[in-house]
């Protein structure tokens, strides 16, 4: 007769001390209260969510969704579809476009790069449409914002929809903070070579429009290590802006709208990454190599196995945090042997005051080889008096 394990979810409770782990007291970070209608900030390393308001409510962005025409020309680029020294004409719909604009004319063929530079620095509408009118599947810049539309679905952005390539206020033109956020980090880590545009103070366009040269994001230059990425503002959407700012071996991205003034924009940005970076710190909460628990193993060698860490599990905290923290070490077992060094079997839940809840995954600390025909006849019976024990509901 074969006994197999019961396919059970254990849980172990671990405080971790002796310098095993270093976290959570009674001590956590305050929460920020935001003037924002929208906010979302993200930790970008740990991926760790500090700050969710009205995250996947879906609103007007203004120029933010120009971070989407950015994004579909720099995969342009990437794919040989577009160079940066390519020159591409103006249309008459492209220079019909008001607000902030590059003063384009029909007239123009403007190389690739100064149209992107247009785009982050001047915030040009113009500049969005002869870029989406060049890549659009049909020419058009509606074909071009059906494009984006589909596209952000592709990259997780389930509440964004497009109607034109600038964020002019128009029906159905929509994005969440979070889907901005999304975006914003894909941003930098797909296309890190471009990136550094974003912090680009100022651009001068052939003398053109000397009232509109310097970029609107007034976090640059402040020394708290903003480099990005896009403001946006109209009267039905309010002043938001996506940022993002790196301090030391962190980065964190945040977006902020509805807003009612340049002035509370700029205040509540800056407040927001100087909350970020001193009220969370990253700490590492367990060693690689090091015991946090064991798990029971069925008709192995040996009854019990180590699971450690494979490598330093590092989580962003609250910075006031203390030195200790409970955790719950969580796997389906008995674990059936063979069991290989490394295999995973169990991840370590850690749930830190006012952030979600973080799950590190555990590894077996060594092998442990199928035990002999004596393990196999002595499992067979702990099981029986197990289920004798339990009664009835054990069996079923």
């Amino acid at each position: 007769m074969t006994f197999l394990p019961s396919p059970l979810r254990s849980a172990l409770k671990l405080t971790c001390a002796a310098g095993l782990l270093v976290s959570l007291s009674a001590l956590s970070a305050a929460a920020f209260d935001t003037r924002a209608r929208a906010a979302y900030v993200l930790d970008q390393e740990t991926d760790t969510v500090l700050l969710a308001k009205n995250a996947d409510l879906a609103l007007p962005p203004a120029s933010m969704s120009k971070l989407m025409t950015l994004y579909v020309a720099f995969e342009a680029i990437r794919d040989g579809r577009l160079t940066l020294d390519e020159r591409l004409p103006v249309s008459e719909h492209a220079m019909s476009y008001k607000g902030s604009t590059m003063f384009l004319n029909t007239q123009d063929r403007v190389r690739v790069e100064d149209l992107l530079r247009g785009i982050i620095v001047l915030s040009g509408n113009d500049a969005c449409v002869v870029l989406a009118e060049a890549l659009s599947p049909d020419g058009t810049e509606a074909g071009f914002a059906r494009y984006m539309t589909k596209r952000a679905q592709e990259m997780g952005m389930e509440n964004s929809t497009f109607a034109n390539s600038n964020g002019w206020p128009a029906a159905g033109h929509r994005m969440s903070v979070e889907d901005l956020a999304i975006l914003a980090e894909k941003l930098i880590e797909d296309f890190p070579q471009y990136y550094p545009l974003f912090a680009e103070r100022e651009f001068e366009f052939d003398g053109r429009a000397p009232s509109n040269v310097r970029n609107r994001n007034p976090l640059l230059g402040l020394g708290i290590g903003a480099d990005g990425l896009k403001t946006g503002h109209t009267s039905e959407a309010g002043y938001g802006l996506v940022g993002s700012a790196a301090q030391g071996d962190r980065r964190v991205i945040f977006v902020i709208t509805g807003l009612d003034s340049t002035t509370a924009r700029a205040e509540e940005a800056e407040a927001l990454v100087n909350w970020s970076f001193r009220q969370f710190a990253k700490k590492t909460v367990a060693k690689a190599g090091v015991p946090v628990a064991e798990a029971e193993v069925w008709r192995g060698a040996e009854a019990t196995v180590g699971l450690v860490p494979a490598e330093d599990l590092t989580v962003l905290l609250p910075a006031l945090a203390g030195r200790e923290i409970t955790g719950e070490v969580v796997y389906t077992g008995p674990i059936d042997a063979p069991i290989e060094k490394g295999q995973q079997l169990a991840e370590l839940v850690l749930q830190p005051d006012e952030l979600p809840e973080v799950r590190l995954p555990l590894v077996a600390e060594k092998d442990i080889p199928t035990g002999g025909f004596p393990v196999r006849v002595k499992t067979a019976a702990e099981v029986l008096v197990k289920r004798f024990l339990s009664g009835p509901e054990a069996s079923q």
